[in-house]
């Protein structure tokens, strides 16, 4: 009994070390709430007689969340401390220190549901390199972001190798229409990009830059305008997006690899890469997409949220 006494008060102080930073040093506070909770986590099961006993009942939890619910405040439940025990399970080897506290710990709690090492580790990296918020992030990993992932590019992620950047533009792409307006035109779904274009550049992937939407060129004497041009600089790639209505046609994939010949020829630079197509639509067609013979057009279907 002494010795959960023990273990009791040594995480009662860390949790108003906790409380006390979050309220008075707002710099720090997210560094020493992760660890403060990771500590906590570790504390926890060392009192339950170590990780095996651990994984099995709660009732020393209840018993700690209980008293800190009178003692501290109702905020510090079972369910919280379980969390904060999962947290130093799922976190403790070492290869995870260079992330840790960069993330939040809202970020943490959509992350611990998560079984695969790989799939966490992916999710991490994208919320750092995109700053993303944990509502983004939940958005990411509901949507099985990392599950629709090709097993060639997920094997390229776990060895440190760097995917090809079609392999990495996420499908679905979720699209804001807040207000649920129908969308019937190229240039209203335009709009919505438009309307929330950072969000929208996040969900391809690292490193986009919006170039111009309606990008006009002129082929002979006919002129054209691209739906959007964006410059991928982590790969030194200009990307042209087609938006699309209703399925994938085949005229579609002419049209696009047309700008993309265009853009190759007149606008990109010699040290570029090959421009990349994407073509936006609202069904795909990958019996089409078989025999299409440029590598470097892809398509993807949009989702409204």
């Amino acid at each position: 009994m002494e010795r959960i006494e023990k273990y009791y008060e040594q995480i009662k102080d860390l949790i108003i070390d906790t409380e006390t930073t979050v309220k008075i040093k707002d710099y720090s506070k997210n560094k020493v709430m992760l660890e403060n909770y990771y500590e906590i986590g570790k504390l926890i099961i060392e009192a339950q007689g170590g990780e095996e006993k651990a994984k099995y009942g709660n009732q020393l939890i209840k018993k700690f969340s209980n008293r800190l619910a009178l003692e501290i405040g109702k905020k510090y439940d079972d369910r919280l401390l379980r969390k904060m025990r999962q947290f130093y399970l799922k976190f403790m080897d070492e290869k995870w220190a260079s992330l840790k506290a960069k993330l939040e710990w809202s970020h943490y709690k959509e992350l611990l549901p998560l079984k695969d090492i790989n799939e966490i580790k992916y999710y991490m990296d994208i919320t750092v390199k995109q700053n993303l918020t944990y509502r983004e992030l939940h958005k990411r990993i509901k949507n099985n972001e990392y599950k629709n992932l090709s097993e060639e590019t997920k094997l390229k992620l776990i060895e440190n190798k760097k995917p090809e950047l079609i392999e990495l533009i996420n499908e679905p792409i979720i699209i804001s229409n807040p207000s649920n307006r129908e969308i019937i035109k190229e240039k209203e779904l335009q709009k919505l990009i438009m309307e929330n274009i950072t969000i929208f550049l996040r969900q391809l992937g690292e490193g986009y830059l919006f170039d111009g939407n309606e990008y006009k060129i002129k082929i002979g004497t006919t002129y054209h305008r691209i739906d959007l041009l964006l410059y991928n600089k982590k790969y030194s790639s200009y990307v042209v997006i087609e938006l699309k209505i209703g399925k994938l046609k085949k005229e579609h994939i002419g049209q696009i690899e047309t700008y993309m010949n265009y853009v190759d020829k007149e606008i990109k630079d010699i040290y570029d890469n090959k421009t990349i197509g994407i073509i936006l639509c609202h069904r795909n067609n990958k019996l089409l997409m078989e025999y299409c013979s440029n590598p470097n057009i892809v398509t993807r279907e949009y989702i409204f949220n």
